[in-house]
C-alpha cells in the first residue's frame, strides 16, 4: 500500500521508494491502454524513461485549474507517479489573486500585460500562493503521491522596479533541490514566486516561470494545462499539432492568429529554440493529460520545432543515393533485400514518383501517381523509425502527402503494430488474407476504387506490381525461402517496419472488418453499421468504445452496463450516449425492429448465451 505523508514547505529529504513496482506498473499500463493501443502506451513509456528522470516533464498549472479541476489533475499525476515518472509542477494563482484584490478594494493593474505588484499585492499573493500550494500537495498526499514542496528555486532580479515594482525576472534556477526530490522518488511542487539574492520575494508570471524552469531542466515535455484544452483555428477547430519549422510563418500570416493564440505560439517557438529538438510543448486540459502523453493522436495542441519535410520527384534530387538505399533496406533485412532495393531504385529512374522525407530520413514515403496500371495514386513504400513515430515526423509526412494527393491508396500487413494509425489516416479499408488495403479521398462507388479493390482481392499486396517495393521484397523472400530453413526466414521481421513486415504479435485488436464491406457487390452499403455493445464495463469495454469511436464505418447506438447505467459514456465523441441496462428481452426487441446491424457481446460465454438466443429467435424468418 502507498504511504501518505503530510509535507510542510521545506526541502527536508524524505526517504521514499518509488512506487512503480512491476505489478503496479503493469496495471497502470493496462489502464492507460483504454485511451490508446498498448503499443502506443508502451512505446511512449519507453521513450519517457529513456532519459534521466529529471528530464521527463515540466507541467504548468494555472490558478483556474487548481480551483476547478484539482481532482482530475491530481489523479492524472497519480498515474504518472505510479509509472515512475516525476514531472516538475509549477503553479500560479492569477484568477484567485484578482478576486482577493477586488474584495480588498484593490483593482488589479497591468502594464504591457504584466501585473503591477505593489507591497500590498505582494502580501496578498504570498498568502494566497501558500494556500493554493498546500491545497495541491495535500490532495496528492491523500492519493498516496509522494511530493516535495520547494521554495527558493527561482532566483530573480527586479524586472523594472519603477514600472512593475515587485515583479521579478528569473536569472537562475536551483536545479539541485529539484533533482534531489526526484532522486528520492518525489514529485517536486513549486509556486512561481521568486526571490532576490538578498531574500526579497518577487512575483513572476507562472508561464514565464515554467519556461525558465524548462530551459534549466531541458525536459522532453513542457505542458501548459488549460481549461480550453488547446489552441483553436479560425473555424473554431482545435489545432492538433504545430510543426514550427514548417508552419510558423504561415500561421503568423493568418487573420485569426492573434491575441492569446498568437502570443502562445510565439512564446513556444522562443522556448523550443533554446531546448533540444526532442522537446515539445503541449497545451491540454487536465482530463486529457494521459491521452496527450501516451497516444499518437494526442488530445490537445502539440507544438514542436519539427523537421522540414523535403519533397523530390527525381533520384538526382536525393543527392546521396547510398543513403536512400540504406533507408529503404533498414526495415527489410532479408535475403536479397539489398539487391531488390537496387533494382527498385533503377525502376524509379524511369518512372514518375514523389518522395517525402525529413533531414534524418526517420520517415521516407514514396508515392506513385496514377498510370502504368495504377487507377489511383499509390503509396509504394513507407519506412519509419521509432524516433519518426515519437517525434511526429510520420504525421508531418502524411500531411505533406495529402496536400499533393487528394486521394490515395496503400496496403499494410494485417500484423503491422501501427495498424491503428493507418485506420486514423484512412477514410476506409478492406482486409483480405492477412493484408489491409487503405484509402482516402474517393467515393465508395468510384470506378478507380472499385478497380483497386478487385485487384487487391485477387492479388493481395502484389496488386501494384513492380511499383510496389514490398511486393518485390516478398517475392524475393519467397524465392530465397526455398533454399533456407523455416526458422531462418522467420527471423527476418524487424521491430518497426511498417509496410514490409512478417507475422508478429499485435498489441491492439485490428481484426474488425469495416462496414460496409468493400467491393462492387457491396457498393450500395454506404451507411455506417449500427452497433450495440453489451457488457461495456472495464478495460475491454472501454477499448471497444474507443475503437468504435475512431472507426469511420461503425456507429455506436446502444451501450449496456448494469453498474454504469445512467452515466454518460466516456470516450465516445460522435454523439452523447448514456449507459443502459439492456437485458436479453430488450435485445430481442431491438433485433425484431432491425435497429442494430452488429452486436458486440463483451460477456463471458455462460452469461452471453441468453442474449444470443434472443437474437436468434428475433431474427428467424429474415
Amino acid at each position: 500500500p502507498s504511504v501518505v505523508l503530510c509535507r510542510s514547505l521545506s526541502s527536508t529529504p524524505v526517504a521514499a521508494a518509488p512506487p512503480s513496482m512491476d505489478c503496479t506498473r503493469d496495471y497502470v499500463v493496462r489502464t492507460l491502454s483504454s485511451i490508446g493501443s498498448k503499443r502506443e502506451v508502451q512505446q511512449y513509456l519507453k521513450f519517457f524513461t529513456s532519459v534521466s528522470p529529471k528530464k521527463f516533464a515540466v507541467i504548468k498549472v494555472g490558478g483556474a485549474i487548481l480551483s476547478e479541476h484539482l481532482d482530475e489533475l491530481s489523479r492524472n499525476l497519480l498515474f504518472l507517479y505510479q509509472l515512475g515518472l516525476y514531472p516538475v509542477i509549477v503553479h500560479g494563482a492569477g484568477p484567485q489573486l484578482n478576486d482577493l484584490l477586488r474584495e480588498a478594494g484593490v483593482e488589479p493593474q497591468f502594464e504591457e500585460g504584466i501585473r503591477v505588484t505593489d507591497a500590498k499585492t505582494l502580501a496578498v499573493a504570498r498568502k494566497l500562493f501558500l494556500e493554493e500550494h498546500l491545497k495541491l500537495v495535500d490532495r496528492l498526499d491523500e492519493l498516496g503521491v509522494q511530493t516535495r514542496s520547494l521554495s527558493g528555486v527561482f532566483i530573480a532580479d527586479y524586472l523594472d522596479k519603477e514600472k512593475w515594482q515587485y515583479v521579478g525576472k528569473i536569472t537562475k534556477v536551483n536545479k539541485a533541490a529539484i533533482e534531489k526530490s526526484i532522486d528520492s522518488g518525489c514529485i517536486p511542487v513549486l509556486s512561481s514566486m521568486a526571490e532576490t539574492e538578498g531574500g526579497h520575494l518577487l512575483n513572476v508570471n507562472a508561464d514565464v516561470a515554467a519556461a525558465e524552469l524548462a530551459r534549466a531542466l531541458e525536459p522532453l515535455k513542457v505542458v501548459y494545462l488549460s481549461e480550453k484544452g488547446g489552441l483553436f483555428d479560425g473555424d473554431g477547430q482545435k489545432i492538433s499539432h504545430i510543426n514550427l519549422d514548417e508552419e510558423f510563418d504561415q500561421l503568423m500570416s493568418q487573420a485569426w492568429c492573434r491575441y492569446g493564440t498568437r502570443l502562445k505560439i510565439k512564446e513556444s517557438k522562443e522556448l523550443l529554440e533554446t531546448l533540444p529538438r526532442s522537446s515539445s510543448v503541449a497545451i491540454i486540459h487536465p482530463n486529457d493529460l494521459q491521452k496527450e502523453l501516451f497516444t499518437d493522436s494526442g488530445a490537445g495542441t502539440l507544438i514542436r520545432r519539427g523537421d522540414k519535410i523535403q519533397k523530390v520527384t527525381s533520384l538526382t534530387e536525393f543527392g546521396d543515393l547510398k543513403k536512400l538505399k540504406v533507408t529503404l533496406v533498414r526495415d527489410r533485412e532479408g535475403p536479397e533485400a539489398e539487391a531488390t532495393v537496387d533494382r527498385w531504385v533503377d525502376y524509379l529512374k524511369e518512372n514518375p514518383f514523389t518522395a517525402y522525407f525529413d533531414d534524418g530520413m526517420n520517415c521516407l514515403a514514396i508515392v506513385m501517381p496514377p498510370g502504368d496500371g495504377r487507377p489511383m495514386a499509390t503509396l509504394a513504400t513507407l519506412t519509419i523509425t521509432k524516433p519518426g513515430w515519437l517525434t511526429n515526423v510520420a504525421e508531418n509526412v502524411f500531411v505533406a502527402i495529402k496536400k499533393d494527393y487528394p486521394s490515395l491508396v496503400w496496403t499494410v500487413s494485417g500484423a503491422d503494430e501501427n495498424l491503428t494509425w493507418f485506420f486514423e489516416k484512412a477514410d476506409g479499408s478492406l482486409k483480405h488474407n492477412g493484408s489491409a488495403l487503405f484509402y482516402y479521398g474517393c467515393d465508395l462507388q468510384s470506378v478507380p476504387l472499385a478497380a483497386v479493390q478487385d485487384d487487391f482481392l485477387a492479388q493481395g499486396r502484389a496488386m501494384m506490381g513492380d511499383s510496389n517495393l514490398e511486393s518485390r521484397l516478398g517475392r524475393a523472400a519467397q524465392a530465397a525461402s526455398r533454399s533456407q530453413t523455416p526458422s531462418r526466414v522467420a527471423q527476418q521481421a524487424r521491430a518497426l517496419s511498417t509496410l514490409g513486415r512478417g507475422q508478429q504479435r499485435r498489441s491492439f485488436a485490428t481484426t474488425t472488418n469495416p462496414n460496409p464491406p468493400l467491393g462492387k457487390k457491396n457498393a450500395s452499403n454506404t451507411s455506417p453499421a449500427r452497433v450495440a455493445l453489451i457488457g461495456a464495463r472495464g478495460y475491454t469495454g472501454q477499448a471497444l468504445i474507443d475503437l468504435l469511436n475512431s472507426h469511420p464505418y461503425m456507429d455506436l447506438m446502444h451501450v449496456s452496463s448494469r453498474e454504469l447505467a445512467g452515466q454518460v459514456t466516456r470516450g465516445y465523441s460522435k454523439r452523447n450516449i448514456i449507459y443502459e441496462n439492456i437485458g436479453p428481452e430488450d435485445v430481442g426487441k431491438l433485433e425484431k425492429k432491425v435497429e442494430i446491424d452488429c452486436w458486440i457481446m463483451a460477456l463471458p460465454n455462460g452469461v452471453c448465451k441468453p442474449y444470443i438466443e434472443a437474437i436468434d429467435e428475433a431474427s428467424k424468418g429474415r
